[in-house]
């Protein structure tokens, strides 16, 4: 997703410095105009605004406090822009970092997928003082169509967490349904374009059913991802003395996907575990 994104930005006509920790996956970019450094902190040093996306907290943490990280050098009108899914807290860290050297923290996690990201139509849900939001609006427009402050540090990432939280009962709700129409022996192209007009239309079903009917599992977003997302969400949830029961059963059931090893797959893998758990066969295929 952030080759895509940064792809968008430097076809706007805005330089770019890049730095990845396998530099081949920069290599399209550097193709394009994009300039390599070798560290977070060169990137910091050289220039105005940072944009990070990575995979896991640990790693947010890494690049931006780490020795060789992007806050060490943080100067006096730069802004620091964190468009990974990741803990509100850790947001709020980096924003009070930044905010004490007089530079400023953004969070903008996204929505969308592989698909919004290469077709730069990705939602951006930030968190953040007016300011730097403002300042960053025209490249945020190279990345996506829904953007939307939802207001001060970390409020972002919480948005992020509505957002994971409704995508996991939408994902097991199509998964499921598929399940039942293959087992109840529909033509299930047919089904999916049914409902999709109706109550039950909704993204997952637009982009992941068609994908599981072609028993194409190759991650737009990777189960382990939206497995750490979830995790975060419930350990939210338990701070603020709220339960999310439902939540909790997708999580436990994402679980079973990666002991499966399906980890590195996209979150429609959900069906190969369904599939196992009642022994249909694969869904989407001859019967």
């Amino acid at each position: 997703m952030g080759g895509s994104m940064c792809g968008h930005v430097l076809a706007n006509g805005y330089p770019v410095l890049v730095y990845t920790r396998t530099k081949a996956k920069a290599d399209a970019l550097l193709q394009r105009g994009a300039t390599w450094v070798d560290s977070p902190r060169a990137i910091s040093e050289q220039s105005d605004i940072v944009f990070t996306i990575v995979g896991f907290p640990a790693d947010v943490r890494q690049v931006y406090f780490d020795a060789d990280g992007l806050l060490r050098t943080a100067r006096a009108g730069q802004i620091f822009v964190d468009m990974t899914t990741t803990e509100p807290t850790l947001a709020r860290q980096i924003y009070e970092t930044a905010r004490a050297k007089g530079a400023a923290g953004v969070d903008a996690p996204v929505s969308g997928g592989d698909v919004g990201a290469r077709h730069a139509t990705l939602s951006i849900m930030i968190g953040g003082d007016k300011p730097a939001v403002d300042a960053l609006m025209p490249l945020f427009e190279t990345m996506g169509k829904r953007i939307v402050h939802q207001g001060g540090p970390g409020a972002g990432q919480h948005t992020k967490m509505c957002n994971q939280i409704m995508i996991a009962g939408t994902m097991v709700g199509m998964c499921e349904a598929l399940l039942y129409g293959h087992k109840a022996g529909l033509a299930l192209e047919t089904m999916v374009e049914t409902i999709r007009g109706g109550a039950a239309g909704c993204w997952s079903l637009d982009n992941y059913a068609p994908r599981i009917l072609k028993r194409d599992f190759a991650p737009g977003f990777l189960v382990e991802h939206f497995i750490k997302d979830m995790g975060i969400a419930l350990a939210e949830a338990d701070r603020m003395g709220i339960a999310l029961p439902g939540l909790a059963l997708v999580h436990q059931l994402y679980t079973i996907v990666r002991a499966q090893g399906h980890g590195r797959r996209g979150t429609h893998a959900l069906m190969l575990a369904l599939e196992e758990m009642s022994k249909t066969g694969p869904v989407g295929a001859q019967r």
